[in-house]
């Protein structure tokens, strides 16, 4: 009976990391801060994403130093799972604002959708040192490492600070999870 409980509860806590890991990239597209949105957001159907989308690219053919229309193109790329043209597009605003932890962030959940992780994880380290405090590529780079290289002790450092910055969020306890998984510990303020 024992093992069967520890079975089910090893197995709840995989389902519920990978579950959150999805909500929150999936929302961190949304999240990516515009002074002022090039295309005005849809609720998010076909048809709204098809427009937004060729509305966009029209944008950046007559205009191709346009960053927020390069962002939304980015973001509507996302959300409609095109990797590989979010992957341009973001790289296309990257050209224009290399220090966005955003972009950089947004960019490297796609390059870890098509298998890219080495690419992933020098973009979500590269808005680490943009903004010590960005949650979203500590998170990702948690989950390059524990989910995708299965290399969990690398992660400890990275879901560590992240329970410094942030420790009582819905992630955190994701984060925890995360953390038993690599023998990392948790921060002494946390144990």
């Amino acid at each position: 009976m024992k093992k069967e409980s520890i079975l089910v509860a090893v197995v709840a806590l995989v389902v519920g990391l990978l579950g959150g890991y999805l909500v929150f990239s999936i929302s961190s597209a949304n999240k990516v801060q515009q002074a002022q949105p090039a295309i005005t957001p849809g609720a998010g159907s076909p048809t709204d994403y098809a427009r937004r989308i060729a509305e966009a690219e029209k944008i950046v053919a007559q205009d191709p130093k346009n960053l927020n229309a390069w962002i939304s193109l980015g973001n509507d790329y996302f959300d409609t799972e095109q990797p590989q043209k979010s992957i341009n597009a973001y790289s296309k605003a990257l050209e224009i604002d290399p220090a966005n932890p955003n972009v950089l962030t947004d960019q490297g959940v796609m390059y870890r959708k098509v298998g890219w992780y080495d690419k992933a994880l020098v973009n979500f380290e590269k808005a680490q040192k943009l903004d010590s405090k960005h949650l979203q590529s500590l998170f990702n780079i948690g989950i390059v490492y524990v989910v995708d290289l299965k290399q969990p002790d690398k992660a400890a450092p990275y879901l560590n600070r992240y329970l410094q910055i942030d420790p009582n969020s819905a992630n955190a306890a994701q984060v925890r999870g995360m953390l038993g998984q690599s023998g990392g510990g948790m921060p002494p303020a946390m144990k």
